[in-house]
């Protein structure tokens, strides 16, 4: 195997190896973004003794790879894939407020759309409730006239029944009495004669 093949195959190897070094960060990296209020210097290890590779404008949203245990610094990847360190007060966890507000604007007009609608639906519901409360008086209503003329109708039956019975009470009183009368005086009407050409 020639030198060159030596070269390539560890150069092939070391490019793997960074590979599987930034994906695997990637995979457990933090979001997070530059200190709202700070224009920060990026150095290429975890303290300010280390070179300064770049500056970073506030609110720059980055990935959070790791934090050092001792200085505390954190190391950030950012936008185009480029490493470096920052100080601890530096950056922040999540979205910055120039990611955030839109979202916020956003959700708050949704609220207002919420609510609104809520208004209307509230409306509608008490005009509704409103319509039914009427309603239930005006057959509250009827209810109890009908109540009335049922009562009025049962006092119209049960008198209707008295003034029947009495009046029948009267008819077979005066057919009694008649019929007494008669019986009184059919004695005293003269008999009739029969004639004599009569076969009875």
């Amino acid at each position: 195997m020639t030198n060159s093949s030596v070269q390539t195959n560890v150069s092939m190897k070391k490019f793997i190896l960074l590979a599987l070094l930034i994906f695997s960060a990637s995979a457990n990296a933090e979001k997070g973004h530059i200190a709202d209020d700070a224009m920060v210097y990026v150095h290429n290890g975890p303290s300010n003794g280390y070179r300064i590779i770049t500056r970073i404008k506030s609110g720059t949203a980055v990935d959070i790879l790791k934090r050092d245990p001792k200085s505390k610094y954190v190391q950030i990847r950012m936008s185009k894939g480029r490493i470096g360190w920052v100080e601890p007060s530096a950056v922040d966890s999540g979205d910055s407020i120039s990611i955030r507000l839109p979202k916020l604007q956003s959700s708050l007009e949704k609220s207002q759309s919420t609510v609104e609608k809520q208004a209307v639906q509230i409306e509608t519901l008490q005009q509704e409730s409103a319509e039914l409360k009427q309603e239930n008086q005006t057959l509250s209503s009827k209810v109890d006239q009908l109540n009335t003329t049922i009562k009025e109708l049962n006092f119209k039956i049960e008198s209707s029944d008295e003034s029947n019975l009495m009046r029948w009470f009267t008819h077979g009183g005066l057919v009694a009495i008649g019929g007494v009368f008669l019986g009184l005086i059919l004695p005293y009407f003269p008999k009739r004669r029969k004639r004599k050409d009569e076969w009875f």
